[in-house]
This record gives C-alpha cells, structure tokens and sequence, in this order.
C-alpha cells in the first residue's frame, strides 16, 4: 500500500464534522438513551453531560497527536510513535479497531430495531439482525463509491438528523410542558458512574477523525477542530433528547423500551405522526453513522497492515488493501449484529475502548508528552477517569451480565495474544520504531 491509496485533500472541515457526529449520534442517542437510563436511574440526562466532561479530557490526547502528527491511521500512528511496533501498540490498536467494528453492529441492530418499530414488530425478532446486516451491505457499497461521496452524503445526512433531532427534542420538551416525568426509581452512585461508561461510548466517534487525518484538508488544524465542533454539537442534541425522553416517559416505561426508547418517547410528547418521523429519523442517523464508520475503520486496519502490526491476507480478493479490509471490516460487524444482542454489543465496545484509551493517555504521557506540548495532568485525569468508570461498569455487568465481562477480558487477551504471535514471527526493522 502506498500513500496515493489515500486521497488527500478529499475531507473538509464540514465533512470531517459531519462524520465525527455521524457516528455519535448513530449510536449515542437511538441505541444507548434507554441503556443509560437503566443504569443512572432518574439522572441519566446528567450522565450525558460526565460523559462529555470524560471525552473532553481523552480527546486532548487525541488532538494533540493529531495536530502534530495527522495521519490515515490515526490511533495506530499514536500508538507505534509511543510505544514503537510492538504488541502493546499493535494490540491496543487492534481493540480500537474492534471498538469502531463493534460500534457499526449496534448502529445496525439499533436500525433493524427502529424499522420493526414502524410497523408494530416485535424488537425481539430475527428481521432485527436480518436488516441490520443489510444496513451493513448498503454502507460498504456506498463506501466502495469513493471518499468524495461518502464526504458528501455524511454532510447531507448530518444536516438532516442533527436539524430534525434537536427539533423532537425541542417539540417533545414544549408538548410535555417542561416537565421530568422520568424521577422514579432509586439513584445508585455505582449505577450512575458505570452509566458514563456508556456515555462515553456515545462520544467516542470523535476518534472517527482522527482516524481520518491524512484525508482532511489542512489537517494541522482542522482534525482539532472537527473533534471540537462535533463533540459539542452532540453535547447539545443529546441533552435536548434526553430531557425530552424523560419528560414524554416515566423511568420504567424507558427502561422496558430502552431499544427504541425515542420512538416510545414520541408518540405520547408528538403523537402518530411525531412517532413515525422519529423512527425516520433514526433510519437516517443510524446508516449515516455505519456509513461514516465503516469508512474510518476500514482505512485504519489498513494503516496498520502498512505498519506491519497486524497480518493481511487477500483470500483471492482483487483490489488494494484498502478494498480488503473494507470488506473484514462489513464481514466482522455482520457477524456481531447477528449473534449479539444491543446491550452486550454496547458492554463489549465499552470494554475495548476504556483499555485502549487509558494506553493511549499512558504511552502518551511517557514518551511523547514534551515533544507534543501536552499538559501531563490532563493525561493523568483522563487515565483516572477511565479507570474509574471502567472498574464501576464492570462490577455492575458482573453482577448482572458475567458472561459480557468474561468474554470481554478473553477477547482483550486473545486480541494481543494473537498480534503478539504475529510480531514474533514477523519482527519489525529497527527503523520502524518510532517511539521516542
């Protein structure tokens, strides 16, 4: 692979933003609002805001890499610079690569969930899976079109939901009167702090453009900016949605929708037709953040093939790497979608990016930290941050999911099991190394 398989220049500002909140607002709002409610109790709308407060801290990191260092690989890049090409890098990157594919499957789960909605199906059944892998057919074909019409399709679709979105919520606020239905139920500190795990998880697209990097025009400034931009913008949406959802529905009836907890939310705040446009609503966000993160994930497994910190196998495929890992990429996350349901798909992307973000902060702050011009305190806030929130919604899952909490620490392990094997076998030169 060489660098003219990336098309410099193909990202603007605009698009970069609307990528980023693509992503976001696919999952954060229409697959985790209801999941988040579950665990914070009748709080949940702040949890948004921790949330935010969290990503704010960890995306220093990520923009001042970025703003020196802008490239197509983006998390990988950070990662060898710190710690060189060894398994560490290659292992931590492979979770963030993980994340992004675990991301696209409860975007897709989230759609096959919001059309059943439309026409009285039941959430539970197996068309859930069926039209989420579709949805996953439908953002590789349009990826294989080109940089420039996914640029232009996020742009257009980020103007849609964001504008319609922000309006259920402004509408659902004024129909309810302003008032919090939503303050049943017991708060729980515990519940409340693994709840931002989840938030977290809803921000966590920002990383989209990171990814993106070497594809953005002036990148130096613009990578920053477009992480800026879109995680305020999905700061705003999401509490609008949040106060509206918890002023449509009390605690328990969001809770037992926590699937399609908008859809729920509207038709008693809008009515019919306030049901049927927010189910469209959400077809929309949903393919327009698959599509957006199959896009970045799919360049990024790439960069790391580049870098030789994982292996590649082009099983008779024609195409360049790129091709070949769009397609792992759409295999994987139809895989997921299938045989894992929305709330462990969410457990399981959680647990992969809070490890890999705390390596990334730590790497950071050890090796690289003066030659960026980084605060070393924020990099040890973000580190503490996310241990602690990890550590609060793991000993929540263990009590009520063990089984997500074992397959995430196995999965974690196999994952740097196996590039450590490959890096054995195939040792990277000495110029390789990056790590300062």
């Amino acid at each position: 692979m060489t660098k003219s398989d990336y098309d410099k220049n193909s990202i603007t500002l605009p698009g970069a933003v609307a990528m980023g909140t693509g992503v976001m607002i696919g999952a954060g709002i229409f697959a985790l609002t209801g999941q988040i409610a579950e665990l914070a109790g009748p709080l949940f709308p702040l949890s948004f805001i921790v949330g935010a407060i969290v990503t704010a801290f960890s995306a220093y990191t990520y923009i001042k890499m970025s703003n020196a260092y802008p490239s197509a690989g983006g998390i990988g890049m950070i990662l060898k610079k710190a710690y060189g090409p060894t398994t560490v890098a290659a292992g931590a990157a492979l979770l963030m690569a993980l994340s992004m594919v675990i991301n696209e499957s409860l975007v897709a789960r989230t759609f096959g969930t919001y059309t059943l909605r439309a026409f009285g199906g039941d959430p539970d059944s197996i068309l859930v899976p069926v039209l989420g892998v579709g949805l996953i057919v439908f953002a590789y074909l349009v990826n294989v079109s080109g940089n420039r019409s996914v640029g232009l399709l996020s742009i257009i679709m980020a103007i849609l939901k964001v504008g319609g979105i922000a309006l259920f919520g402004a509408a659902g606020l004024w129909a309810s009167g302003i008032s919090f239905e939503a303050s049943g139920g017991d708060f729980r500190a515990g519940g409340f702090v693994a709840s931002v795990a989840l938030s977290i998880l809803a921000f966590k697209g920002f990383t989209t453009i990171t990814n993106s990097g070497a594809e953005v025009t002036n990148p130096h400034r613009n990578v920053g900016r477009a992480i800026v931009l879109s995680i305020a913008i999905c700061v705003v949406v999401y509490l609008l949605v949040a106060f509206a959802v918890g002023s449509s529905l009390p605690l328990d009836r969001i809770v037992a929708a926590k699937d399609y907890a908008l859809a729920e939310a509207a038709q008693p705040a809008l009515g019919q037709t306030g049901f049927y446009l927010t189910v469209a609503l959400a077809l929309v966000a949903t393919a327009s953040g698959l599509i957006a993160s199959v896009f970045a994930v799919s360049r990024m497994l790439a960069m790391l093939t580049d870098m030789k910190m994982i292996p590649h196998s082009h099983f008779g495929m024609p195409g360049t790497i790129k091709d070949h890992t769009l397609v792992y990429t759409v295999v994987i996350a139809g895989f997921l979608t299938v045989f894992f349901d929305l709330s462990r798909i969410a457990s399981l992307g959680a647990f992969f990016y809070l490890v890999m973000d705390m390596i990334i902060h730590f790497g950071v702050f050890r090796h690289l930290r003066e030659e960026i011009g980084a605060r070393g305190w924020v990099l040890l806030t973000a580190i503490a941050l996310d241990a602690v929130v990890l550590a609060a919604f793991a000993a929540m899952k263990w009590q009520s999911d063990p089984l997500i909490v074992v397959l995430g620490a196995i999965g974690m392990a196999l994952v740097f099991l196996f590039v450590g094997i490959f890096l054995a076998r195939n040792p990277a030169l000495e110029g390789a190394h990056d790590h300062h």
